[in-house]
């Protein structure tokens, strides 16, 4: 691997942010942590490596938990013998008991809560478990961190950056919120050499003394308004992604809020800003020359240089094209590599090696020249905007749990495309009023079952709207709880059903 820039991490910024009644420089898992009075919320798998980190290190630690799950209970039997007081029920989660002095908290955990009101009222600090996955790197030789937020494709471009860094050589995991816990990632005893992780706004929310090495912002659009309270808290804090950052802030050319974002944050001096984008690059960028994904950015002479990583031919799956939000996260994912100081065959490589995280925009199956599409990850509009966007002619399978979000804009950007839809879930009224609004003529179809063996039908349905040449879509724009258990047993009974097609043709 070529040279790599290097600059020094910047201690922590944010006095307020550090636990009350001491002095103490809890920068490094070698830190005193001794004695200190901390609470654990939620003892799912991140709440659990948190106490038992903490634990190892002399804390006075209690865990407060609504789960009681078998797996839960067992969890909290192994922290009980390691010293841990473990609490069960609500009724813990309303007051920060006195003497606290640090709450570590896990991600979805709202900052409305009335736990999390009381810690702010006092003055105790909260912060999340990638917060204290930082502050438990050791004091040298720490593994740098290459983070990626976005609304969409975050986990896509971040497993991308896995694989590429895997071609080059390294000792690299994805982390975060996905793969590995980042506790666990950065206390593993076989130490990493890099870490690419997946950062959501909750995680950024509780998170204050990062400093990533190489950061990028994929996309920004409305979700988790629910979570967030506004779109303009939501934007902020993706925005954080970017603070302190080291070398480069990588940003998406075709989203200008990610710029704006970007020029908004504080980083470390002689940070660059690299873009990428689906056009021809400018210096400092990554983009498409014809069919060949190019670097403007990381070349010696940016003006007149540009560095092939690979072919649009490499990232094709199924034999069908890319679709070009796929395209941009190839882009994203090598352009953190490239600030890393990966070389260019190492990016195709792993461009080339990479197989697709299931439920986005796959193809499950072709019955009778009509194609079967799982994007059950689309769990906002902007997610199935990015899905529908690659195709021309939809037959749309959506529905599930909007979170406060409008598909009007979905409904009126694709109109033309859609030979039909199949709506389920509890919000599938809000989406077949959009569809009245701005595409009338579209034939609907609405399942008021709220089983899952409604897919079976929604399948059949749309593929009764079919023609040959149109892709049937599950591409929801909402998330699943509300029938499913998660948005891959909801992609899994599409692509059952789908295929439940073919034998029965």
């Amino acid at each position: 691997m070529g040279d790599r820039m290097t600059a020094e991490t910047p201690r922590p910024i944010d006095p307020s942010y550090e636990p009350r009644g001491g002095d103490r420089d809890l920068t490094h898992r070698d830190a005193d942590w001794s004695g200190l009075d901390i609470v654990v919320m939620g003892l799912g798998v991140s709440g659990y490596a948190a106490a038992d980190a903490l634990l190892e290190r002399g804390a006075k630690v209690t865990v407060l938990s609504t789960d009681a799950s078998p797996t839960v209970q067992e969890r909290a039997k192994i922290l009980d013998i390691l010293g841990a007081r473990v609490l069960f029920g609500a009724e813990h989660q309303q007051q920060v008991p006195a003497g606290t002095e640090l709450v570590v908290t896990s991600p979805g955990v709202r900052p409305d809560h009335p736990f999390m009101l009381s810690a702010a009222a006092a003055g105790v600090p909260v912060w999340g478990e990638v917060e204290l996955a930082w502050r438990m790197r050791p004091r040298t030789g720490a593994a740098p961190w290459l983070t990626i937020t976005g609304t969409n494709g975050k986990t896509t471009a971040v497993t991308m950056l896995e694989q590429i860094l895997r071609s080059a050589g390294l000792r690299a995991t994805a982390a975060g919120n996905v793969g590995l816990p980042i506790l666990e990632a950065v206390l593993h005893p076989e130490p990493y050499e890099v870490l690419a992780v997946e950062l959501s706004t909750f995680q950024l929310h509780w998170s204050r003394s990062l400093s990533p090495y190489a950061s990028c912002l994929l996309n920004v659009a409305p979700d988790h308004i629910d979570w967030h309270g506004s779109f303009e808290e939501y934007r902020r804090q993706k925005g954080r992604v970017y603070e302190q950052t080291q070398v480069a802030c990588i940003y998406n050319v075709d989203d200008p809020t990610t710029e704006q974002l970007l020029e908004d944050a504080d980083v470390v001096e002689g940070c660059r800003a690299v873009g990428f984008t689906l056009g021809l690059p400018h210096p400092s960028m990554l983009g498409l020359v014809d069919d060949v994904l190019a670097d403007r950015a990381f070349v010696d002479d940016r003006t007149h240089q540009a560095a092939e990583l690979c072919q649009l031919k490499d990232l094709g799956q199924d034999g069908f094209a890319p679709a070009p939000h796929y395209v941009q996260d190839a882009l994203a994912a090598a352009a953190l590599a490239r600030a890393f100081g990966v070389r260019p065959l190492a990016v195709r490589d792993g461009l080339r090696a990479y197989h697709p995280q299931p439920h986005r925009t796959a193809t499950v199956i072709e019955v009778d020249g009509v194609r079967y599409v799982d994007d059950s990850k689309a769990t906002n509009p902007p997610a199935a905007q990015a899905a529908m966007g690659a195709f021309d002619s939809i037959v749309w399978i959506a529905g599930g749990q909007l979170k406060g979000a409008d598909v009007d804009e979905l409904v009126a950007a694709n109109h033309a495309k859609l030979r039909g839809a199949v709506l389920i879930g509890v919000d599938r009224a809000q989406i077949a009023q959009a569809i009245a609004r701005h595409a009338p003529d579209v034939p609907v179809v609405v399942l008021d079952e709220t089983d899952t063996g409604v897919m079976d039908h929604a399948v059949r349905r749309a593929a009764a709207m079919a023609a040959p040449g149109d892709v049937v879509l599950l591409s929801p724009a909402a998330a699943s709880l509300d029938m499913y258990a998660s948005y891959g047993a909801r992609g899994d009974a599409f692509a059952a059903a789908a295929r439940a097609l073919a034998s029965t043709d």
